[in-house]
């Protein structure tokens, strides 16, 4: 498998979340625990340009979100409650439990970033520090959604269709959706390693995962936003330390202001734009090295 040849020295596990429910989970380097949590159409390997440099600092932990890459891909719910980021996240948490660590920092992309800001909100107590890359709170997106933005972001709304015209439409052509999703974007396909690439397009066919995948979208466009305005309803903020970096060419610095976004539901946020698109863990490494390895020193 490429991933292997990306992550030389790294641990592989199958962690148990839930019931029938296993994230797969490499680990590697020394210090104290960071996890990073990948996007949307992607797996853990996003993070392979940037991982050797953290591992340096930081103890990796590297997951695929429940329903993408190697973890398991449960049918999802009427309600698509076991797709809600709440769920995603309690992922996470247990994944960092099971491996022994109570206190840790979030580095999180897309949406990856969602169920990272999630966890960050439902379990205050375990996560130290938060940065998100290229996205504003899912509420506040929805809410000002455009026209220029549903164009760039059609995904979005093909996703959250009903099971199972998108899985058929996904399904027939995984490696295409793949490769359209991600080629359209400022940079194009340029930035992504073709090991990387073959693993992308790998995970996409296997059984259950452009399922799962649509699972994680219509939990955001549902009961996800319930999550959200029950928050905003009751004043629950963040307040940990929060870095919020976007791609200077992608769609969240055109169509929206991420830091103002991120200031709404959080007290202590910094950051700005790096001089990339969209996926900027592989168009942009040591951009974002400059950024997180200090951000993230200050709770080693």
């Amino acid at each position: 498998m490429d991933a292997n040849s990306l992550y030389p020295g790294f641990e592989v596990h199958d962690i148990e979340s839930d019931v029938g429910v296993r994230i797969r989970t490499r680990t590697g380097g020394r210090g104290s625990p960071l996890l990073l949590i990948h996007g949307h159409p992607q797996t853990h390997v996003i993070w392979h340009k940037v991982a050797p440099a953290l591992a340096e600092h930081f103890t990796l932990v590297i997951p695929d979100l429940r329903g993408y890459g190697d973890s398991s891909k449960p049918r999802g719910e009427a309600d698509h409650a076991n797709y809600s980021k709440r769920v995603m996240a309690r992922d996470m948490l247990r994944v960092m439990q099971k491996l022994g660590y109570s206190r840790f920092g979030v580095l999180g992309h897309d949406r990856g970033a969602r169920v990272a800001h999630r966890l960050a909100i439902d379990h205050a107590q375990a996560v130290q520090r938060l940065a998100v890359l290229d996205v504003a709170p899912t509420l506040a997106m929805y809410e000002q959604t455009s026209e220029a933005f549903a164009r760039a972001y059609w995904h979005w709304f093909f996703l959250i269709q009903p099971a199972s015209l998108p899985e058929r439409l996904i399904e027939a052509d995984p490696a295409a959706y793949v490769r359209e999703v991600m080629g359209r974007r400022s940079a194009g396909l340029s930035p992504f390693d073709p090991r990387a690439l073959r693993e992308y397009e790998r995970a996409f066919a296997l059984p259950g995962a452009a399922h799962g995948v649509c699972e994680d979208y219509r939990a955001s466009a549902g009961i996800d936003l319930e999550h959200d305005r029950m928050d905003r309803e009751q004043g629950v903020r963040l307040t940990l330390p929060l870095l919020a970096l976007w791609g200077q060419d992608g769609v969240v610095q055109r169509c929206f202001k991420p830091i103002e976004e991120w200031k709404r539901v959080a007290d202590d946020v910094r950051g700005g734009p790096l001089p990339c698109g969209h996926y900027i863990a592989e168009e942009a490494p040591e951009a974002l090295l400059s950024e997180v390895l200090p951000f993230f020193a200050e709770t080693a």
